[in-house]
């Protein structure tokens, strides 16, 4: 009896199987996003692939495009000024992070010691950099109801990782006649701006880089739009993820600790079993 229930649910499940397959599907109709919707750029990075690493320069100048241009709206609020230094972190000295710090535009929130109210102080190194809004309904305020997203993990919150940053900052355009003519209810709508590389092509954030020049270089690199979306781009991944040439550098040792063990393994089995094979 047991047997042929057993029997039974089996059959009652490849039926129901065999049904969900055969059955006519519902035809989804495209939509403007799943037609015109584009994979990121391709650009290259000195920290792509297993062996890649930071280029120092390029993240001083993406810290310096951060610093003049997205920190008027976007937070880093889980990266401390003291991360910029040394060789870990973007080659600052002490003494220039303590510069920086002091010269934030942002000053941290703090307390008043005498008299217990709110108020705002310079930053000290140890600090972590200071939101440009006092809270998320200010940001909002600010920016047409859309909250600005922190930047500190945003390479690794989004697929692409710094490609997709790129893409982004580079990917404003006009909104191609043909797709409203197909499609004549999505016009972007007033206060958001068209962009094929986000996922539902239109986004909040004006065009943060307009020109060429709008930051000049201290180590004189010509500030291109492009140049400066790459730089960028570089930062937040390092802010992302600094420890990534760690794990470069720790991978490849484990690949070859393993590449020499399973030789001695090899080796050990040959030499144990060889009388007993023969």
């Amino acid at each position: 009896m047991l047997r042929f229930l057993a029997g039974l649910v089996g059959v009652g499940f490849v039926s129901a199987l065999l049904i969900a397959f055969l059955m006519p599907r519902e035809k989804v109709e495209p939509t403007a996003a799943s037609i015109y919707h584009l994979p990121e750029k391709e650009v290259k990075f000195s920290f792509d692939g297993p062996f890649g690493t930071y280029d120092r320069e390029q993240l001083q100048r993406g810290f310096q495009v951060y610093k003049e241009v997205c920190s008027a709206c976007h937070s880093l609020k889980l990266v401390a000024f003291r991360d910029l230094e040394g060789p870990g972190g973007l080659g600052f000295t002490k003494p220039e992070v303590k510069a920086i710090a002091k010269q934030w535009a942002v000053e941290v929130p703090s307390i008043n010691p005498d008299t217990g109210e709110a108020a705002t102080r310079k930053a000290i190194p140890s600090d972590y950099f200071p939101s440009p809004y006092a809270n998320e309904t200010a940001a909002r305020a600010a920016n047409n109801n859309a909250l600005p997203p922190d930047m500190s993990l945003l390479a690794k919150a989004r697929e692409g990782g710094a490609h997709y940053i790129y893409s982004i900052v580079t990917g404003y355009q006009a909104q191609p006649a043909d797709l409203l003519k197909r499609f004549p209810d999505a016009k972007t709508p007033t206060g958001l701006h068209y962009n094929p590389y986000f996922a539902n092509l239109n986004i909040a954030m004006p065009p943060p880089l307009v020109a060429d020049g709008q930051v000049t270089y201290s180590d004189g690199t010509k500030a291109t739009v492009d140049q400066m979306a790459q730089d960028a781009s570089a930062f937040l991944m390092w802010a992302a993820e600094p420890k990534l040439e760690n794990r470069h550098r720790w991978g490849l040792v484990v690949i070859i600790y393993l590449l020499i063990a399973t030789a001695l393994a090899y080796g050990a089995y040959r030499n144990i079993w060889r009388d007993k094979k023969h």
